[in-house]
């Protein structure tokens, strides 16, 4: 494993609902801490150092991480006030929790490095790190990955025939999840499963249970139903990734 400089940014203030698109101004403090750029909080791996997520990333205190249902919610972060900074937004993804004293501050960011040095004037990231404190502005914004990439299921490695766990990834949109539900080949309903940890969810499966299942999805922020057709196959495999268009059923 690597290890990278990760920048803690302390952020005060209140979340404006996504739709309005406005930034909000908030104080920083910026300090460095060591730490492994692994899959995080969320679960997602080391895909948060490849595409879409190329290190744009960040973790979240309480509030955003929200006990993992935050996890996959997209954000822009952008600073004005220092010679440093561009004044162009960063798009940031939350794959990760910030505990202990980030929970100090009512809204807490830990910023990747890549995203962090982002905000600066080209050739200006290291003189932007080294600010110390900073004034910036964030908003939530929908997710919007690049053409190509769908919806992602992988089947966690501890899944066995009577035991499914399942890491949710790139939901383009609302990009967080309030609930997810599962529904098996020979069965016409809807059946809850329970959060694991990050964006990972777990059910234990009913006796007789039958492939492939089909999963549906509600966000935490907009109640958006998604529904994933027959996403875990027949003969399905731990750890492979499956990618897939899903239908929205409800906005």
């Amino acid at each position: 494993m690597r290890m990278v400089v990760r920048q803690q940014l302390l952020l005060h203030g209140t979340e404006l609902p996504m739709e309005m698109e406005v930034y909000f101004p908030l104080t920083v403090n910026c300090y460095f801490i060591f730490n492994y750029e692994d899959g995080g909080g969320c679960g997602y791996g080391d895909i948060i150092g490849k595409r879409p997520f190329s290190s744009f990333v960040s973790a979240g205190n309480a509030a955003l991480f929200q006990s993992g249902r935050g996890c996959g919610a997209c954000y822009q972060v952008k600073c004005t006030e220092n010679a440093a900074c561009s004044g162009s937004p960063v798009t940031v993804t939350i794959t990760d929790e910030c505990p202990g004293s980030c929970n100090d501050d009512p809204v807490h960011f830990d910023l990747s490095g890549t995203a962090f040095g982002a905000m600066a004037k080209s050739g200006q990231a290291d003189a932007l790190r080294k600010a110390g404190r900073l004034n910036i502005e964030y908003t939530r914004v929908p997710c919007d990955y690049p053409s190509g990439t769908n919806l992602a299921f992988q089947v966690d490695a501890g899944s066995n025939p009577s035991y499914l766990a399942c890491n949710i990834q790139y939901e383009k949109g609302d990009g967080d999840l309030s609930a997810v539900e599962l529904k098996a080949a020979n069965s016409d309903s809807w059946v809850s499963m329970e959060p694991s940890f990050g964006a990972t969810w777990k059910l234990q499966l009913p006796s007789g249970t039958q492939t492939p299942y089909s999963l549906r999805l509600t966000t935490l922020e907009f109640k958006k139903t998604l529904v994933a057709e027959n996403v875990i196959p027949v003969g399905w495999v731990r750890g492979k990734l499956t990618e897939v268009a899903p239908t929205l059923v409800r906005s």
